[in-house]
């Protein structure tokens, strides 16, 4: 069946849909039905089954005679080392690491922080806590104390999982002072933790609380499986709140499993044996679905990798890692592909390599302009596809569905959507917007398997946030348009539309231009308050590596690029060259907050930012041009 007959299958009948996608999960005991209605709009999938996580992505391919398939690669550029891990071996020390938990007092439901660099044993501490039944919260390792004491007092953990440092190209980042600091900030006081020592920065233990995680997993007995309710979460993991106050997406198990293990094959085009790497981080959603837990359901190998996609040590670091382990379908960020292009435009490095074994390239996480994947496309040779999804979606809302059937490749669309994701557009009056019009991205309810059932300890908030504006629709806070293909645009988030003198424009538009042209290398448009206009576009570019020429001279023709291509309505006329753009560690532009700084309000330093000194440079950069606004 092609893409067009499969979707139909499941909007003809979305429970014998979801049904058959369960027959690739072993359960303890087989759902009954999907979809479960009873307390709509909040739905559930998959309630009376009885199943686990970790069981489904270890132990049964061991036990199918695939104990010595690699489960895991770890190439570690920053520290020289690698190594291979078998499923044999990864569910010996998930069991053990499990035990230890146990030994603590750890039982189905409790909840466990992990706090980790790229290190497999990020993972293993993953699958140890579904192998009892613990529910898992996933911390970006490195987080500043007082976000940490704020996830802590959230999630309530009985237990933190731990290294004792990161390692960041040219420093060491010791975690464990960070973690006592939460700890001492945080009203909940963890029983438990288990420190992972690296020889980079050993750290101080608390005697009573603090215990050596591999001495613990190597005294501890191993244990089973824990089977838990479909609706049983596996994990937590928070996301930054407008408010401030993180949300904290719970994912339950059943479906969770379910639609990971459908996209693997349907979306990714992988199966047993292959191998996948999305070169992402375990803090993030795509760490959890994409590193962790999809490959490891379908029987794959997986890469983590503790590097960069530049500076580690050059601009083809991710080349060598596709080459030298055979990686069949790559996962990156849009931002990724930028910082190698800004470094290396010629693409030399990428033919220092023999990339023949990479049949396809995946891009989120940012919206991937026309540029960048046309640039990809010409030197790697292979489809290039953009698709769109969110944390609390946790897999492909929209994407070109690779292991069903290639669909064209529109540029600056994530494709179609997948199966399960009725995705409409919607006026702000709540009517829905024609072939090209601009207006909300929302999805109608049901949402599918493996996507968010509530927020951690916050329902009603869930409900607020999500399910109120549109009545009977999913509010995704993205602006876009469906073509009349029905390949949809993200074109920015909510917040980003603009209003210029009463046109609602779309800054992704305007940045897909400014890409465009040939010595940028990245950029950001946000919208600044004006007394006349009510709102303008202003624009941030940064200049590919090796640019000589003069800055005003890129602006000048920047301008007039967006003023022929969208028109005088756009009312673009500023625009200043920078250095680099603020960014989270996932690689999102902080558009608002730069927003913020244009129109000289005061801002809260996100927790999430990559480099905070980021922020300064803008401010500085935006007063010397004077535009800063009541600056």
């Amino acid at each position: 069946m092609g893409y067009g007959e499969v979707y139909a299958d499941w909007a003809a009948n979305p429970d014998a849909f979801w049904m058959k996608a369960a027959e690739a999960i072993d359960w303890d005991r087989a759902p009954s039905h999907a979809l479960d209605d009873r307390n709509a709009p909040l739905y559930g999938w998959f309630a009376d089954a009885l199943g686990n996580t970790c069981y489904n992505a270890v132990d049964r391919h061991v036990e199918a005679g695939h104990g010595d398939r690699v489960a895991i690669i770890h190439d570690s550029p920053v520290t020289g080392s690698k190594e291979r891990i078998t499923y044999a071996d990864l569910r010996e020390r998930v069991a053990r690491l499990a035990g230890a938990l146990a030994s603590r007092g750890i039982v189905k439901g409790d909840r466990v922080i992990i706090y980790m660099p790229m290190l497999p044993e990020a993972l293993v501490g993953m699958l140890a806590c579904a192998r009892i039944g613990a529910i898992h919260s996933v911390v970006f390792g490195g987080f500043a104390a007082p976000e940490l004491a704020v996830r802590i007092d959230d999630a309530a953990p009985k237990a933190i999982l731990l290294a004792s440092c990161g390692i960041e190209p040219g420093r060491v980042v010791a975690y464990k002072p960070l973690v006592d600091a939460a700890i001492e900030m945080a009203n909940v006081k963890p029983e438990t933790c288990f420190v992972l020592q690296r020889p980079q920065a050993v750290a101080t233990l608390v005697e009573g609380r603090d215990f050596d995680w591999l001495q613990a997993a190597a005294a501890a007995e191993p244990v089973p499986c824990v089977p838990v309710g479909g609706m049983d979460p596996v994990y937590i993991l928070y996301t930054s709140g407008t408010t401030g106050q993180p949300k904290g997406v719970v994912r339950p198990t059943a479906g969770h499993m379910v639609a990971l293990a459908w996209t693997m094959k349907n979306i990714y085009a992988i199966g047993a044996g292959d191998v996948f790497w999305a070169a992402s981080d375990v803090g993030w959603v795509v760490g959890h679905s994409y590193i962790c837990y999809a490959p490891l359901l379908v029987g794959a190998t997986t890469i983590v990798f503790e590097g960069k996609p530049v500076g580690t040590p050059d601009a083809g670091t991710f080349w060598r890692v596709i080459e030298e382990y055979g990686v069949k379908s790559f996962f990156t960020a849009p931002t990724a592909l930028r910082a190698i292009k800004r470094e290396d435009s010629a693409g030399n490095f990428i033919r220092d390599y023999d990339l023949e074994c990479m049949k396809l390239l995946f891009l989120a996480g940012e919206r991937a302009d026309p540029d960048t994947i046309v640039w990809a496309q010409e030197h790697l040779k292979v489809p290039v596809i953009d698709h769109w999804w969110q944390t609390e979606t946790g897999w492909a809302i929209c994407a070109d569905p690779a292991g069903i059937e290639l669909l064209p490749i529109k540029l600056g669309s994530p494709t179609v959507p997948m199966p399960g994701y009725d995705v409409q557009i919607l006026s702000e009056a709540g009517t829905p917007a024609g072939p090209g019009e601009l207006g909300a991205v929302t999805i109608k309810l049901p949402l599918p398997p493996g996507t968010l059932s509530t927020l951690w300890n916050a329902e009603a908030r869930f409900v607020k946030s999500y399910l109120t504006t549109f009545p009977g629709y999913y509010e995704t806070g993205d602006a876009g348009m469906i073509d009349a293909d029905g390949y949809l645009y993200i074109m920015a988030r909510t917040d980003d539309v603009i209003n210029v003198a009463g046109h609602r424009l779309s800054t992704g538009a305007m940045e897909e231009v400014l890409a465009s042209h040939p010595d940028v290398a990245e950029c950001a448009v946000i919208g600044v308050a004006d007394d006349l206009k009510g709102q303008l576009p202003m624009g941030f570019v940064c200049l590919n590596k090796g640019c000589e020429r003069e800055p005003d001279d890129v602006i000048r023709e920047c301008v007039k690029l967006v003023r022929d291509r969208i028109g005088p309505v756009a009312a673009f006329k500023s625009a200043v060259v920078v250095e680099r753009l603020p960014k989270t560690r996932s690689g999102k532009i902080l558009r608002g907050i730069m927003g913020r700084i244009a129109d000289g309000q005061d801002y809260k330093m996100p927790a999430t930012i990559d480099d905070p000194a980021i922020l300064g440079e803008i401010s500085d950069t935006l007063s010397k041009v004077g535009l800063i606004k009541n600056a």
